[in-house]
């Protein structure tokens, strides 16, 4: 490590300096208060508002609702080359990894528990009062049948000596995975869930809560499911326990049908005759239920309210229009950016960067921690970094405000909150839009500015009441002040950039070396050489936007020699280790995307289950972080040990066998190939 320590040692006294500083980084200080005075948490709320009345499926009648009304706005706002663009939902169509899923709507739904008489007595739920109570892509369904609990109801032992045939079934688990034995096999006529998603330290705390319930969208087995609350079902399991005999009447008209994916989209034009044709995108995601206000109205009406602000500041001449295009989109969550992505590749080969917005407006109810997330350790940039400088700006100037009630930029809201920010600078996890822009058939480098925990996410609770205004200002100062900057940025520029780099590598640095400590010395040589290496690409990452000064070149050199980063393995490659694979250029996507999983689809559930592949945990994501960035680093230059090596340095040691076995189960389906 001791190239990367010589490298970064000066940034020690770099960064207690900046620290003191209350100037921002990057921006000449005129654009920074623009931006800070005529951002408003108060217009992006009040958007937020009309979004999250809408029950926005995915193809369904809320979202195409919430897409007109977001381009509405951004029409009204300036913003140039406002379109709504339709992409079939037609349950066929494959956008890379993503199979299409047919719109899905529902016109009314509820759910009684009848009398003695015979008569619905007491209304359970009801679709037109909450339409979270309808599990997505239920279908039409007219029962009254019996109640019958089968606990967790996806193994054989927790039908046993229940009759559930014909009659209606109560889980703790989501209805998809409750349909192959619970309806196809023991025949039950429909589905009563409370199951309980996003466990975190508030799970079960609230027992009101109605969870976001689905069902799958491609089974062959059609069927409806209403979501319970914990109160709710625990009522009916003790009366139940008592042997008391429980009627309900289930009405449900509701069904898939073929839509389109509306995705607004709107850009503000850059200004240089060539570096126009680059763009960078600010992206969230439309779609959620009612009323899904932090998730995911917050982001969506967050990227407006910046698009709004950089149209109204460049029209007054407060700032320079920008150098290169900034594109806004507002497509449903990551099926809607994958068919975005593979369905207009002249957009696509534009992007230089995104800015990604999921859950930006969490006020104290929610109990939200706000991250600025960065791009995956395969995909390097010193855009990841840009955005870490203006998030610490942001937490330092909203703490000073809050303990001294006196800051250059507080940036609160008249009618929001005043604590600190106290955003956490977070490695990669995955969990939303980001992980596409960044996966390596498309490479684009993305910054995710995120909230978690949210004790109120896919829950009738996430609503505008719980989102605070001063949040999303804070949140469209960081990302809008990233952006912009990215979109003027020229090597005159580097060494500002590089300040900033090179201050976050110490930190870097510092927490690898505390990671190197648990390691043997083979562990912590692969780690020192992937760590170097690491911050070798950010350094050359900024040669992907502009042309280095003179003064700069050949630097990435000198502090991280190539003979350094190339030095060879204490095990020298060999047999398998040999092996090299790159991607097939036909299939772009992650192996896992929303509603539809193309490994499992194309592979097969079973033999994947047998895959030995650790999962690594991040915040958010679903533990695929592992597989993710083992196909991230087939390129066509790394070899099999190559790859192992570097997954080993991001997330923990794994064996070669275990890396080998999934990349020929990619193989298997085509998704790589092996190069000769």
């Amino acid at each position: 490590m001791r190239h990367v320590f010589a490298a970064l040692t000066v940034v020690v006294l770099v960064h207690v300096f900046a620290s003191a500083q209350s100037k921002p980084p990057l921006l000449p200080e005129p654009v920074v208060a623009s931006l800070a005075n005529e951002l408003s948490g108060e217009t992006a709320k009040r958007n937020l508002e009309f979004i999250s009345r809408q029950h926005r499926m995915r193809a369904s009648h809320g979202i195409a609702a919430a897409a007109e009304f977001v381009a509405g706005q951004a029409r009204e706002y300036g913003l140039e080359k406002v379109e709504i663009l339709r992409f079939p939902a037609d349950g066929k169509t494959f956008y890379g990894t993503q199979k299409a899923r047919m719109a899905w709507n529902a016109d009314f739904a509820e759910l009684w528990e009848m009398g003695a008489d015979g008569k619905p007595a007491v209304r359970i739920a009801s679709w037109d009062a909450m339409p979270l109570v309808l599990a997505q892509d239920s279908e039409n369904g007219n029962v009254t049948a019996e109640l019958v609990d089968v606990g967790a109801g996806t193994t054989e032992r927790d039908y046993a000596g229940k009759d559930v045939r014909g009659k209606l079934i109560l889980t703790s688990s989501q209805p998809s995975s409750v349909v192959p034995l619970g309806i196809e096999k023991f025949g039950g006529a429909g589905i009563l869930s409370y199951a309980q998603n996003q466990q975190t330290a508030w799970y079960g705390e609230n027992d009101n809560l109605i969870r976001w319930g689905h069902l799958d969208s491609f089974a062959k087995t059609k069927t409806f499911a209403f979501m319970l609350s914990l109160k709710q079902a625990r009522g009916f399991q003790a009366r139940l326990a008592l042997g008391e005999k429980i009627t309900m009447k289930a009405e449900v008209r509701a069904g898939q049908s073929v839509g389109t994916y509306d995705i607004p989209t709107a850009v503000i034009s850059g200004a240089d005759p060539k570096l126009k044709e680059e763009e960078f995108i600010f992206s969230c995601h439309l779609d959620h239920p009612r009323p899904g206000a932090n998730d995911n109205a917050s982001g969506c009406v967050t990227i407006l309210e910046v698009g709004r602000t950089l149209a109204k500041l460049i029209r007054e001449r407060k700032i320079e229009r920008p150098r290169r295009t900034i594109r806004f989109v507002w497509p449903p969550e990551i099926e809607g950016t994958l068919a975005l992505l593979n369905a207009r590749p002249d957009i696509t080969r534009r992007l230089k960067a995104a800015i990604h917005m999921d859950m930006v407006g969490g006020g104290p109810e929610t109990k939200a921690v706000f991250h600025v997330t960065r791009g995956p350790a395969s995909l390097p940039s010193f855009v990841n970094d840009v955005a870490e400088a203006f998030g610490e700006f942001v937490n330092e100037q909203s703490y000073e405000f809050a303990a001294t009630g006196r800051a250059s930029y507080p940036l609160v809201a008249p009618e929001g909150g005043k604590e600190p920010l106290n955003a956490r600078m977070a490695e990669f996890s995955l969990g939303s839009d980001h992980q596409i822009y960044t996966d390596s058939s498309f490479g684009i480098p993305a910054i995710y500015l995120n909230d978690w925990p949210d004790r109120y996410i896919h829950t009738n609770f996430d609503t505008p009441a719980n989102i605070d205004p001063t949040k999303l200002k804070r949140a469209g100062f960081i990302g809008a002040a990233s952006g912009y900057f990215l979109a003027v940025v020229t090597g005159a520029d580097a060494e500002a950039i590089w300040n900033v780099v090179r201050s976050n590598g110490f930190k870097r640095t510092a927490r690898n070396f505390a990671r190197s400590q648990a390691l043997d010395d083979d562990q912590r040589s692969n780690l020192n050489r992937f760590s170097s290496m690491f911050e070798r690409r950010i350094f050359d990452s900024m040669s992907h936007f502009f042309s280095l000064p003179l003064t700069m070149e050949g630097l990435g050199e000198r502090l991280f020699p190539s003979h350094f980063l190339a030095m060879p393995d204490s095990k020298p490659t060999r047999g398998n280790g040999m092996i090299v694979f790159n991607r097939n250029p036909s299939i772009k996507g992650t192996m896992s995307a929303f509603g539809y999983d193309y490994f499992i689809d194309k592979y097969g559930a079973e033999k994947a289950r047998a895959l030995r592949l650790p999962r690594y945990q991040g915040l958010r994501g679903s533990g695929g972080e592992y597989t993710y960035e083992v196909l991230n680093l087939v390129d066509g230059r790394r070899n099999l040990q190559r790859i192992r090596d570097d997954v080993s340095a991001i997330y923990g040691p794994v064996p070669l066998d275990v890396v080998l076995e999934y990349l020929r189960a990619l193989e298997s389906i085509n998704v790589i190939r092996r190069v000769s």
